[in-house]
């Protein structure tokens, strides 16, 4: 088994309500932040997995936002190692 860095990146699914960024992006503004017409909040998890090969974490980091990291009903996610560029990996249901 190999330990594998894999990053997993939360986010609200586009049209939904995003109360905090909603509340960032106007806050950017009042400081006068200008052309920032939307901020989405969301969370970057980092997990060390022990796995034989770096498909097989992204598979069980998959299946760890599928079962408890991410709603499914509001929340897509990608996952990527952390040394391979960021490439959204959908996710049944229509997540990104």
């Amino acid at each position: 088994m190999t330990l594998h860095r894999v990053e997993i990146l939360i986010r609200p699914r586009p049209g939904l309500l995003d109360p905090e960024g909603k509340a960032i992006q106007h806050a950017l503004s009042s400081l006068g932040f200008e052309g920032v017409p939307e901020v989405r909040v969301g969370k970057a998890i980092t997990l060390d997995l022990e796995a034989p090969d770096g498909d097989e974490a992204r598979a069980r980091a998959r299946r760890m936002c599928e079962k408890l990291l991410a709603n499914p009903v509001t929340e897509d996610f990608e996952v990527h190692l952390a040394d391979e560029q960021p490439d959204p990996v959908p996710m049944e249901g229509g997540g990104e």
